[in-house]
C-alpha cells in the first residue's frame, strides 16, 4: 500500500491541552495572561533577550521592528530577495523601498560581503534573514552596520533556539523576529514573537503592540486609566495560543534533539547521492548552531527538481519548493527589479526541494523518501554522476 507522507503535521509535544483548560479556568483568555507571562520569560532567560513581546504572527513582530525603527516614505531596507513576503511587506507598508541583496551559495543567507554596496545615503536598515536556522554573517553585518549608522533586524523567523558564536538569533540585533506557525520548531498555529534586545524601545514597543496605548501601564497599577499615545494596532495573541505555545517551549530541548536525529538521518541516507554530485546537502559553517529547522537538497536544474517533486507526489510523498524570488515578483518589478538582478538567488530558488520534516516523522517514513529519492536517480534518469555544484 502506497504511503501518505505529509511534508508537515501539527503535533502535541507534551502539556498543550493541559494549559488550555487551565487557561480557561483562569478565566483570562484574551491575551498578556499566564501563559503569555510564561511563554516571554522562558524565552527571555533560555535565549538572552532584554525583553520579549508574544504577536499573532512572525509577519505582526516585523511590522512592529518597522515602526520601532520609524521606517517612513523614502527610507530603504537592504534585505535578501530569497525570504518570504513579510520581510518585504513590513517595511514597504511604511513606505521604505526593498534593497534586494543576493545571498550565499553555501548557507542561502544575504552576502555579507555585497551589502556594503548597497548602502545609500537613505538606507535605514539592514534586515537579516536566518534561512533554516542557519545564522547570516552577524559579525560582519553588524560591522557594515555600525559603519553606516544603521539599524540591524534580524528576521529569525526559523532561527528560534539556533546560534550564532553562541548568542541565540534574534537576541544580536536590535530587533528580532520569531515565528510559532504549523510549520515551525515550536509551534501554536498561527503565532509569533519581537525581541527587544535594546532597553529604550522596550516601553514603545509595548505601547505600539497594545493598539498605540498605555493600557499595560493600567495593568500594572501604573496609571489609572490608559489612553492612546503612540501609533500601533492590535498586536496580542490570545491566551488560548499561549498556552498551546508554553506547552512546547517547556520541551525547548527535546524538541530539538528529536529535530536533530531527523535532519541526521536523512543527512547520512542522502550521502551517497551527493557524493556522486546528483545533489547537495545543506552546509552549517562552523560558528552556526542550526536547530534543525527543515532538511532541503538542492538539484542539479529546475528540471530535475520538479521532476523529482512530482515523482515524490506520485508515491505519497509531499516535498515542496520556496521561495519564488521577491525582486522578481510583481511587487519586485514595481521597485525596478527583473530576472537576472540575482543570479544565485533564481538559481537556488530553481533547484531547492525540502523534504518532509515534523516531530512525528518516523524512522521508516523517512527512510520510505530516501528510498524514494534513491529510486528516482536509478530508473534511467541522465545526470551526469560527477558534476557538483557550488551551492
Amino acid at each position: 500500500m502506497q504511503r501518505n507522507i505529509p511534508f508537515n503535521k501539527p503535533y502535541v509535544a507534551g502539556h498543550e491541552l493541559d494549559h488550555i483548560i487551565e487557561a480557561i479556568n483562569r478565566g483570562n483568555i484574551s491575551g498578556d495572561g499566564h501563559f503569555t507571562q510564561n511563554c516571554c520569560e522562558l524565552l527571555q532567560q533560555r535565549l538572552g533577550i532584554a525583553k520579549v513581546f508574544l504577536t499573532p504572527s512572525c509577519t505582526a513582530a516585523l511590522e512592529m521592528a518597522a515602526m520601532l525603527t520609524d521606517i517612513g516614505p523614502g527610507d530603504e531596507v537592504i534585505m535578501p530577495s530569497f525570504t518570504f513576503v513579510s520581510t518585504a511587506n513590513a517595511f514597504v507598508r511604511q513606505g521604505a523601498k526593498p534593497v534586494f541583496v543576493d545571498i550565499r551559495p553555501d548557507t542561502l543567507n544575504i552576502d555579507e560581503k555585497k551589502i556594503e554596496a548597497a548602502v545609500t545615503d537613505r538606507t535605514k536598515v539592514i534586515c537579516a534573514v536566518h534561512y533554516a536556522g542557519v545564522a547570516c554573517a552577524m559579525d560582519q553585518i553588524l560591522e557594515t552596520a555600525g559603519k553606516h549608522g544603521l539599524e540591524v533586524i534580524e528576521d529569525a523567523a526559523q532561527g528560534v533556539h539556533a546560534y550564532y558564536d553562541g548568542q541565540a538569533l534574534g537576541s544580536i540585533g536590535a530587533l528580532g523576529a520569531y515565528s510559532f506557525h504549523a510549520t515551525k520548531n515550536y509551534t501554536c498555529g498561527e503565532g509569533g514573537a519581537l525581541c527587544v534586545n535594546r532597553p529604550q524601545l522596550i516601553e514603545r514597543a509595548e505601547i505600539i503592540r497594545e493598539k498605540g496605548t498605555n493600557r499595560s501601564k493600567l495593568l500594572r497599577g501604573e496609571v489609572d486609566r490608559y489612553t492612546w499615545v503612540d501609533v500601533g494596532s492590535s498586536y496580542v495573541p490570545s491566551e488560548i495560543v499561549a498556552a498551546f505555545l508554553y506547552g512546547q517551549l517547556e520541551l525547548l530541548d527535546t524538541i530539538a534533539d528529536h529535530r536533530r536525529t531527523i535532519y541526521q538521518r536523512y543527512e547520512s541516507t542522502l550521502a551517497s547521492l551527493a557524493d556522486r554530485g546528483l545533489l547537495t546537502l545543506p552546509r552549517v559553517p562552523e560558528r552556526c548552531r542550526t536547530n534543525y529547522h527543515m532538511f532541503y537538497i538542492l538539484l542539479q536544474d529546475g528540471e530535475s527538481r520538479d521532476r523529482l517533486m512530482g515523482h515524490l507526489r506520485d508515491r505519497g510523498i509531499s516535498a515542496v519548493f520556496h521561495y519564488l524570488p521577491l525582486h522578481s515578483a510583481p511587487m519586485g518589478e514595481k521597485f525596478g527589479y527583473k530576472v537576472d538582478d540575482l543570479l544565485v538567488t533564481e538559481d537556488v530558488s530553481a533547484r531547492l526541494l525540502r523534504l518532509p520534516f515534523f516531530n512525528d516523522l518516523t524512522e521508516a517514513d523517512q527512510q520510505y523518501v530516501v528510498e524514494q529519492i534513491e529510486e528516482f536517480f536509478n530508473i534511467g534518469s541522465s545526470y551526469p554522476p560527477v558534476f557538483v555544484r557550488s551551492a
